[in-house]
Protein backbone atom coordinates (compact mmCIF):
# COMPACT_ATOMS: atom_id res chain seq x y z
CA UNK A 1 0.00 0.00 0.00
CA UNK A 2 1.05 3.21 -0.53
CA UNK A 3 2.10 5.13 2.19
CA UNK A 4 1.27 8.49 0.86
CA UNK A 5 -2.11 7.19 1.58
CA UNK A 6 -1.85 7.20 4.99
CA UNK A 7 -1.39 10.97 5.68
CA UNK A 8 -4.95 12.08 5.33
CA UNK A 9 -6.73 9.43 7.82
CA UNK A 10 -3.46 10.09 10.32
CA UNK A 11 -4.06 13.95 9.82
CA UNK A 12 -7.52 13.76 10.60
CA UNK A 13 -7.17 11.99 13.25
CA UNK A 14 -4.67 14.15 15.02
CA UNK A 15 -7.34 17.23 14.60
CA UNK A 16 -10.07 14.86 15.71
CA UNK A 17 -8.99 13.43 18.85
CA UNK A 18 -9.11 17.15 20.73
CA UNK A 19 -12.28 18.03 19.25
CA UNK A 20 -14.02 14.67 20.25
CA UNK A 21 -12.24 15.45 23.92
CA UNK A 22 -13.95 18.83 23.87
CA UNK A 23 -17.44 17.89 22.87
CA UNK A 24 -17.69 15.12 25.08
CA UNK A 25 -16.10 16.38 28.03
CA UNK A 26 -18.08 20.02 27.33
CA UNK A 27 -21.92 18.22 26.37
CA UNK A 28 -22.60 17.09 29.86
CA UNK A 29 -21.90 20.55 31.13
CA UNK A 30 -24.65 22.08 28.86
CA UNK A 31 -27.39 19.98 30.73
CA UNK A 32 -26.14 20.48 34.21
CA UNK A 33 -24.40 17.26 34.60
CA UNK A 34 -20.36 16.42 35.34
CA UNK A 35 -17.90 13.62 34.65
CA UNK A 36 -16.22 11.36 37.43
CA UNK A 37 -12.96 12.13 38.39
CA UNK A 38 -11.91 8.67 36.59
CA UNK A 39 -14.27 9.20 33.72
CA UNK A 40 -11.88 12.78 32.82
CA UNK A 41 -8.72 11.28 33.62
CA UNK A 42 -9.47 8.44 30.89
CA UNK A 43 -10.93 10.38 28.65
CA UNK A 44 -8.36 12.96 28.35
CA UNK A 45 -5.65 10.50 28.33
CA UNK A 46 -7.21 8.46 25.31
CA UNK A 47 -7.49 11.36 23.17
CA UNK A 48 -4.23 12.87 24.27
CA UNK A 49 -2.54 9.75 23.07
CA UNK A 50 -4.66 8.63 20.30
CA UNK A 51 -3.09 12.48 18.56
CA UNK A 52 0.28 11.73 19.45
CA UNK A 53 0.45 8.35 17.90
CA UNK A 54 -0.77 9.99 15.02
CA UNK A 55 1.67 12.68 14.60
CA UNK A 56 4.24 10.60 15.37
CA UNK A 57 3.44 8.43 12.47
CA UNK A 58 3.02 11.30 10.05
CA UNK A 59 6.90 12.49 11.08
CA UNK A 60 8.00 8.66 10.33
CA UNK A 61 5.91 8.95 7.26
CA UNK A 62 7.11 12.40 6.09
CA UNK A 63 10.79 11.12 6.90
CA UNK A 64 10.36 7.77 4.97
CA UNK A 65 8.76 9.31 1.86
CA UNK A 66 10.76 12.16 1.72
CA UNK A 67 7.65 14.86 2.10
CA UNK A 68 8.86 18.12 3.51
CA UNK A 69 5.08 19.67 3.52
CA UNK A 70 1.90 17.29 3.72
CA UNK A 71 -1.37 19.36 3.11
CA UNK A 72 -5.24 18.20 4.62
CA UNK A 73 -7.80 20.11 3.09
CA UNK A 74 -11.35 20.06 4.95
CA UNK A 75 -12.98 22.10 2.23
CA UNK A 76 -13.91 25.57 1.79
CA UNK A 77 -16.94 26.44 4.61
CA UNK A 78 -17.21 29.99 3.02
CA UNK A 79 -16.87 30.77 -0.65
CA UNK A 80 -18.33 33.79 -2.27
CA UNK A 81 -17.90 35.06 -5.69
CA UNK A 82 -16.44 38.39 -4.69
CA UNK A 83 -12.06 38.22 -4.34
CA UNK A 84 -11.16 38.28 -0.85
CA UNK A 85 -13.94 36.16 0.62
CA UNK A 86 -13.56 32.59 1.47
CA UNK A 87 -13.13 30.62 4.36
CA UNK A 88 -11.23 27.26 3.90
CA UNK A 89 -10.24 24.64 7.01
CA UNK A 90 -7.01 23.80 5.37
CA UNK A 91 -3.73 22.40 7.75
CA UNK A 92 -0.82 21.47 7.08
CA UNK A 93 1.98 19.41 8.55
CA UNK A 94 5.54 20.39 8.09
CA UNK A 95 9.03 21.28 10.05
CA UNK A 96 7.47 23.40 11.75
CA UNK A 97 3.82 22.38 12.66
CA UNK A 98 4.67 18.92 13.44
CA UNK A 99 7.31 18.99 16.03
CA UNK A 100 5.32 22.12 17.21
CA UNK A 101 2.18 19.19 18.01
CA UNK A 102 3.86 16.78 19.09
CA UNK A 103 5.47 18.74 21.90
CA UNK A 104 2.06 19.79 22.88
CA UNK A 105 0.67 16.29 22.91
CA UNK A 106 3.66 15.00 25.52
CA UNK A 107 3.33 18.06 27.46
CA UNK A 108 -1.06 18.35 27.63
CA UNK A 109 -0.28 14.71 28.57
CA UNK A 110 2.16 15.66 31.42
CA UNK A 111 0.29 17.95 32.47
CA UNK A 112 -3.05 16.04 32.46
CA UNK A 113 -1.46 13.21 34.53
CA UNK A 114 0.00 15.55 37.52
CA UNK A 115 -3.47 17.93 37.60
CA UNK A 116 -5.51 14.30 38.00
CA UNK A 117 -3.85 14.12 41.50
CA UNK A 118 -3.55 17.48 41.84
CA UNK A 119 -6.35 19.10 41.66
CA UNK A 120 -7.94 15.87 43.42
CA UNK A 121 -11.83 16.56 44.65
CA UNK A 122 -11.13 20.32 43.62
CA UNK A 123 -14.55 21.82 43.04
CA UNK A 124 -13.58 22.77 39.84
CA UNK A 125 -12.18 19.86 38.67
CA UNK A 126 -14.05 19.41 35.93
CA UNK A 127 -14.47 22.84 34.61
CA UNK A 128 -10.17 22.39 34.59
CA UNK A 129 -10.47 19.70 32.51
CA UNK A 130 -12.97 21.14 30.30
CA UNK A 131 -10.92 24.51 29.60
CA UNK A 132 -7.88 22.48 29.27
CA UNK A 133 -9.48 20.54 26.01
CA UNK A 134 -10.23 23.65 24.73
CA UNK A 135 -6.68 24.77 25.12
CA UNK A 136 -5.63 21.46 23.63
CA UNK A 137 -8.02 21.93 20.58
CA UNK A 138 -6.79 25.77 19.91
CA UNK A 139 -3.09 24.21 20.00
CA UNK A 140 -3.72 21.49 17.55
CA UNK A 141 -5.41 23.88 15.10
CA UNK A 142 -2.56 26.69 15.75
CA UNK A 143 0.14 24.42 15.52
CA UNK A 144 -1.28 22.65 12.37
CA UNK A 145 -2.99 25.44 10.37
CA UNK A 146 -1.99 26.07 6.88
CA UNK A 147 -4.44 29.16 6.53
CA UNK A 148 -4.23 32.62 8.60
CA UNK A 149 -7.89 32.39 9.70
CA UNK A 150 -7.29 28.72 10.82
CA UNK A 151 -4.54 30.09 12.34
CA UNK A 152 -6.37 32.89 13.88
CA UNK A 153 -9.28 30.61 15.06
CA UNK A 154 -6.90 28.21 17.50
CA UNK A 155 -5.35 31.42 18.87
CA UNK A 156 -8.57 32.62 20.12
CA UNK A 157 -9.41 29.41 21.34
CA UNK A 158 -6.01 29.43 23.32
CA UNK A 159 -6.09 32.87 24.55
CA UNK A 160 -10.00 32.31 25.95
CA UNK A 161 -8.88 29.00 27.54
CA UNK A 162 -5.92 31.06 29.26
CA UNK A 163 -7.58 33.77 30.87
CA UNK A 164 -10.56 31.57 32.09
CA UNK A 165 -7.79 29.35 33.92
CA UNK A 166 -6.26 32.76 35.39
CA UNK A 167 -9.73 33.72 36.58
CA UNK A 168 -9.79 29.70 37.66
CA UNK A 169 -10.21 30.61 41.55
CA UNK A 170 -13.17 32.87 40.58
CA UNK A 171 -14.54 33.43 44.53
CA UNK A 172 -11.31 35.42 45.06
CA UNK A 173 -10.94 38.95 43.80
CA UNK A 174 -7.74 38.94 42.63
CA UNK A 175 -7.66 36.35 40.08
CA UNK A 176 -10.76 37.68 38.25
CA UNK A 177 -8.94 40.76 38.20
CA UNK A 178 -5.98 39.49 37.08
CA UNK A 179 -8.40 36.94 34.44
CA UNK A 180 -9.55 40.53 32.32
CA UNK A 181 -6.17 41.77 32.76
CA UNK A 182 -4.81 38.69 30.63
CA UNK A 183 -7.92 38.82 28.52
CA UNK A 184 -7.52 42.99 28.10
CA UNK A 185 -4.08 42.18 26.65
CA UNK A 186 -4.99 39.19 24.50
CA UNK A 187 -7.74 41.72 23.04
CA UNK A 188 -4.69 43.90 21.78
CA UNK A 189 -2.61 40.81 20.35
CA UNK A 190 -6.05 39.52 18.93
CA UNK A 191 -6.90 42.80 16.98
CA UNK A 192 -3.19 42.85 15.88
CA UNK A 193 -3.18 39.80 14.51
CA UNK A 194 -7.25 40.00 12.85
CA UNK A 195 -5.94 43.25 10.85
CA UNK A 196 -2.88 41.22 9.48
CA UNK A 197 -5.34 38.73 8.12
CA UNK A 198 -7.16 41.38 6.53
CA UNK A 199 -4.21 43.19 4.81
CA UNK A 200 -2.71 39.86 4.08
CA UNK A 201 -6.14 39.21 2.29
CA UNK A 202 -6.37 42.27 0.47
CA UNK A 203 -2.81 42.34 -0.79
CA UNK A 204 -2.37 38.92 -1.60
CA UNK A 205 -6.17 37.97 -2.34
CA UNK A 206 -5.41 34.47 -0.34
CA UNK A 207 -4.40 33.72 3.34
CA UNK A 208 -2.88 30.14 2.58
CA UNK A 209 0.45 29.73 3.63
CA UNK A 210 1.06 27.41 0.26
CA UNK A 211 -0.10 30.24 -1.72
CA UNK A 212 1.67 33.15 0.10
CA UNK A 213 5.08 31.67 0.35
CA UNK A 214 4.59 30.76 -3.32
CA UNK A 215 3.93 26.79 -3.06
CA UNK A 216 7.26 26.25 -0.95
CA UNK A 217 7.66 24.65 2.37
CA UNK A 218 8.46 26.18 5.90
CA UNK A 219 11.35 27.93 6.00
CA UNK A 220 12.04 27.79 2.36
CA UNK A 221 9.16 29.84 1.11
CA UNK A 222 9.67 33.31 -0.22
CA UNK A 223 6.26 35.70 0.94
CA UNK A 224 4.64 37.55 -2.01
CA UNK A 225 4.39 41.02 -0.66
CA UNK A 226 6.88 44.06 -1.22
CA UNK A 227 9.33 45.42 0.88
CA UNK A 228 6.93 48.17 2.59
CA UNK A 229 4.23 45.51 2.41
CA UNK A 230 6.18 43.13 4.59
CA UNK A 231 7.04 45.38 6.75
CA UNK A 232 3.36 46.53 7.35
CA UNK A 233 2.06 43.57 7.99
CA UNK A 234 4.90 42.22 10.05
CA UNK A 235 5.13 45.05 12.55
CA UNK A 236 1.26 44.10 12.80
CA UNK A 237 1.92 40.46 13.60
CA UNK A 238 5.26 41.62 16.09
CA UNK A 239 2.40 42.84 18.11
CA UNK A 240 0.35 40.35 17.89
CA UNK A 241 3.36 38.02 19.45
CA UNK A 242 4.44 40.47 21.79
CA UNK A 243 1.06 40.64 23.33
CA UNK A 244 0.35 36.68 23.37
CA UNK A 245 4.23 36.22 24.69
CA UNK A 246 4.89 38.89 27.25
CA UNK A 247 7.01 40.95 25.40
CA UNK A 248 8.14 44.35 26.52
CA UNK A 249 5.65 46.69 27.23
CA UNK A 250 3.25 43.58 27.86
CA UNK A 251 5.28 41.83 29.78
CA UNK A 252 2.83 42.50 33.22
CA UNK A 253 0.30 39.78 32.43
CA UNK A 254 2.84 36.63 33.01
CA UNK A 255 3.54 37.26 36.87
CA UNK A 256 -0.45 37.77 37.10
CA UNK A 257 -1.54 34.57 35.10
CA UNK A 258 0.34 32.72 37.80
CA UNK A 259 -2.47 33.23 39.87
CA UNK A 260 -4.35 30.18 37.84
CA UNK A 261 -3.58 26.30 39.19
CA UNK A 262 -0.22 25.16 38.85
CA UNK A 263 -0.77 22.41 36.05
CA UNK A 264 -1.93 25.25 34.42
CA UNK A 265 0.85 28.21 35.12
CA UNK A 266 2.90 25.13 33.65
CA UNK A 267 1.37 23.85 30.57
CA UNK A 268 0.28 27.74 29.17
CA UNK A 269 2.62 30.26 30.65
CA UNK A 270 5.59 28.31 30.87
CA UNK A 271 5.49 25.54 28.27
CA UNK A 272 3.27 26.31 25.42
CA UNK A 273 0.83 29.61 25.40
CA UNK A 274 3.89 32.15 26.47
CA UNK A 275 5.92 30.57 23.22
CA UNK A 276 2.57 31.04 21.19
CA UNK A 277 3.88 34.21 19.96
CA UNK A 278 7.27 32.68 18.86
CA UNK A 279 5.45 30.39 16.89
CA UNK A 280 3.81 33.09 14.31
CA UNK A 281 6.65 34.92 13.67
CA UNK A 282 8.54 31.25 12.78
CA UNK A 283 5.36 30.65 11.09
CA UNK A 284 5.61 33.83 9.16
CA UNK A 285 9.36 34.02 8.71
CA UNK A 286 9.26 34.44 5.04
CA UNK A 287 7.87 37.67 5.90
CA UNK A 288 10.41 38.91 8.14
CA UNK A 289 12.84 38.08 5.85
CA UNK A 290 11.64 40.80 3.48
CA UNK A 291 12.36 43.76 6.10
CA UNK A 292 15.68 44.49 7.33
CA UNK A 293 14.45 46.98 9.57
CA UNK A 294 11.43 44.64 10.68
CA UNK A 295 14.05 41.58 11.63
CA UNK A 296 16.23 44.72 13.44
CA UNK A 297 13.05 45.52 15.49
CA UNK A 298 12.36 41.61 15.95
CA UNK A 299 16.12 40.95 17.72
CA UNK A 300 15.97 44.68 20.09
CA UNK A 301 12.62 43.76 21.25
CA UNK A 302 13.56 40.20 22.11
CA UNK A 303 17.40 41.36 23.45
CA UNK A 304 14.81 44.19 25.70
CA UNK A 305 12.38 41.66 26.73
CA UNK A 306 15.57 39.06 27.72
CA UNK A 307 17.00 42.00 29.75
CA UNK A 308 14.20 43.21 31.84
CA UNK A 309 13.19 39.69 32.29
CA UNK A 310 16.29 38.63 33.79
CA UNK A 311 16.26 41.61 35.88
CA UNK A 312 12.71 41.52 37.20
CA UNK A 313 13.39 37.58 37.99
CA UNK A 314 16.15 37.88 40.48
CA UNK A 315 13.65 40.13 43.16
CA UNK A 316 10.35 38.47 43.05
CA UNK A 317 9.17 37.11 46.40
CA UNK A 318 7.67 33.96 45.17
CA UNK A 319 8.67 30.50 43.06
CA UNK A 320 5.68 31.05 39.98
CA UNK A 321 6.48 34.61 39.69
CA UNK A 322 10.01 34.07 39.51
CA UNK A 323 9.99 31.37 37.28
CA UNK A 324 7.54 32.88 34.77
CA UNK A 325 10.21 35.77 34.76
CA UNK A 326 12.84 33.26 33.78
CA UNK A 327 10.53 31.56 31.01
CA UNK A 328 10.25 34.81 29.74
CA UNK A 329 14.12 35.67 29.51
CA UNK A 330 14.16 32.28 27.53
CA UNK A 331 11.23 33.20 25.25
CA UNK A 332 12.99 37.12 24.67
CA UNK A 333 15.96 35.08 23.22
CA UNK A 334 14.17 32.30 21.05
CA UNK A 335 12.21 36.01 19.43
CA UNK A 336 15.92 37.20 18.69
CA UNK A 337 17.03 34.37 17.09
CA UNK A 338 14.24 34.31 15.16
CA UNK A 339 15.09 37.67 14.70
CA UNK A 340 18.52 36.80 13.12
CA UNK A 341 17.30 34.54 10.81
CA UNK A 342 18.08 30.71 13.16
CA UNK A 343 14.89 29.43 12.60
CA UNK A 344 15.60 25.79 13.50
CA UNK A 345 17.87 26.58 16.57
CA UNK A 346 14.42 28.92 17.51
CA UNK A 347 12.34 25.64 17.03
CA UNK A 348 15.11 23.55 18.86
CA UNK A 349 15.14 26.01 21.82
CA UNK A 350 11.21 26.45 22.05
CA UNK A 351 10.83 22.35 22.53
CA UNK A 352 13.89 22.21 25.17
CA UNK A 353 13.02 25.37 26.85
CA UNK A 354 9.16 24.03 27.19
CA UNK A 355 9.92 20.73 28.68
CA UNK A 356 12.28 22.23 31.01
CA UNK A 357 10.33 24.51 32.18
CA UNK A 358 7.45 22.17 32.40
CA UNK A 359 9.34 20.43 34.65
CA UNK A 360 10.60 23.25 37.16
CA UNK A 361 7.25 24.47 37.66
CA UNK A 362 5.58 21.20 38.36
CA UNK A 363 8.03 20.50 40.46
CA UNK A 364 7.44 23.96 42.48
CA UNK A 365 5.34 23.09 45.35
CA UNK A 366 7.54 20.05 46.38
CA UNK A 367 10.55 22.16 46.22
CA UNK A 368 9.03 25.26 48.34
CA UNK A 369 8.11 21.88 50.74
CA UNK A 370 11.44 20.62 51.13
CA UNK A 371 13.13 23.62 51.57
CA UNK A 372 10.72 24.57 54.96
CA UNK A 373 11.90 20.66 55.74
CA UNK A 374 15.45 21.47 55.73
CA UNK A 375 15.42 24.87 56.93
CA UNK A 376 13.54 23.09 60.08
CA UNK A 377 16.18 21.05 60.07
CA UNK A 378 19.06 23.36 60.76
CA UNK A 379 17.39 25.56 63.00
CA UNK A 380 17.75 28.77 60.81
CA UNK A 381 17.23 29.76 57.29
CA UNK A 382 19.34 29.25 53.98
CA UNK A 383 21.19 31.70 53.36
CA UNK A 384 20.77 33.24 49.32
CA UNK A 385 23.88 34.45 47.26
CA UNK A 386 26.16 37.55 48.59
CA UNK A 387 25.13 40.93 46.90
CA UNK A 388 27.13 43.35 44.69
CA UNK A 389 27.76 46.56 43.07
CA UNK A 390 27.25 49.71 44.84
CA UNK A 391 24.09 50.77 47.11
CA UNK A 392 22.80 53.66 45.05
CA UNK A 393 22.80 51.68 41.71
CA UNK A 394 21.57 48.28 43.20
CA UNK A 395 18.49 50.58 44.49
CA UNK A 396 17.77 52.06 41.47
CA UNK A 397 18.09 48.86 39.79
CA UNK A 398 16.22 46.81 42.13
CA UNK A 399 13.44 49.44 42.33
CA UNK A 400 13.09 49.08 38.63
CA UNK A 401 13.16 45.58 38.79
CA UNK A 402 10.69 45.29 41.56
CA UNK A 403 8.17 47.37 40.05
CA UNK A 404 8.47 45.34 36.97
CA UNK A 405 9.88 48.23 34.86
CA UNK A 406 6.54 50.04 35.44
CA UNK A 407 5.24 48.37 32.40
CA UNK A 408 1.53 47.89 33.82
CA UNK A 409 1.31 51.81 34.84
CA UNK A 410 2.99 53.26 31.48
CA UNK A 411 0.63 50.97 29.73
CA UNK A 412 -2.54 52.54 32.10
CA UNK A 413 -1.81 55.97 31.73
CA UNK A 414 -0.58 55.87 27.46
CA UNK A 415 -3.24 53.70 26.61
CA UNK A 416 -6.05 52.40 28.94
CA UNK A 417 -6.72 56.15 30.11
CA UNK A 418 -6.84 57.64 27.21
CA UNK A 419 -9.09 55.46 25.79
CA UNK A 420 -11.81 55.57 28.70
CA UNK A 421 -11.62 59.20 28.37
CA UNK A 422 -12.10 58.81 24.91
CA UNK A 423 -15.29 56.10 25.55
CA UNK A 424 -16.39 58.25 27.85
CA UNK A 425 -17.23 61.06 25.81
CA UNK A 426 -18.31 59.32 23.04
CA UNK A 427 -20.74 57.92 25.36
CA UNK A 428 -22.34 61.43 26.70
CA UNK A 429 -22.25 62.54 23.28
CA UNK A 430 -24.63 59.77 22.42
CA UNK A 431 -26.49 59.98 25.68
CA UNK A 432 -26.77 63.83 24.47
CA UNK A 433 -28.09 62.91 21.08
CA UNK A 434 -30.29 60.19 22.27
CA UNK A 435 -32.13 62.87 24.90
CA UNK A 436 -32.51 65.05 21.95
CA UNK A 437 -34.21 62.84 19.76
CA UNK A 438 -35.88 61.47 22.81
CA UNK A 439 -37.27 64.78 23.48
CA UNK A 440 -36.09 64.83 26.84
CA UNK A 441 -33.65 67.28 26.60
CA UNK A 442 -36.01 70.16 25.95
CA UNK A 443 -38.39 69.06 28.74
CA UNK A 444 -35.57 69.00 30.88
CA UNK A 445 -34.69 72.58 29.73
CA UNK A 446 -38.13 73.99 30.14
CA UNK A 447 -38.50 72.25 33.78
CA UNK A 448 -35.55 73.97 34.14
CA UNK A 449 -36.47 77.24 32.96
CA UNK A 450 -39.99 77.21 34.94
CA UNK A 451 -37.45 76.29 38.26
CA UNK A 452 -35.95 79.50 37.75
CA UNK A 453 -39.18 81.65 36.90
CA UNK A 454 -40.67 80.41 40.23
CA UNK A 455 -37.23 81.47 42.16
CA UNK A 456 -37.62 84.75 41.03
CA UNK A 457 -40.93 84.91 42.02
CA UNK A 458 -40.32 84.09 45.29
CA UNK A 459 -37.44 86.81 45.02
Amino acid sequence: MDPNAWFVPLGIGTLVAPFLLMLVLGAPGLIGRAWSEGAIVRLTQTAVVFGLLCSVAILVLMLVTGNRAVPIDLGAWVHLDRPHFHFSLLFGFDRLSVPFVIMTFVLCGTISAFAAKYLHREPGYYRFFVLFSFFLLGMVTASLAATVETLFAGWELVGLSSALLVAFYRERRSPVRNGLRVWGIYRVADAAFLVAAVALHHLTGQGSFFGLMAGDSWPYGTAQLAPNQAFFVGSLLLIAAAGKSALVPFSGWLPRAMEGPTPSSAIFYGALSVHLGAFLLLRFSPILELSPVLRVMVVVLGLGTAAFAAAAARVQADIKSALSFASLVQVGVIVAEIGFGFYYVALVHIIGHACLRTLQLLRAPSILRDYNTLENAIGHRLEGDAETGSGRTRAIFYRLAAERGFLDALLDRCIVDPLLTAFRRFDSLERRWTDLLAGRGSRQSDRIGLHADSLEDLA
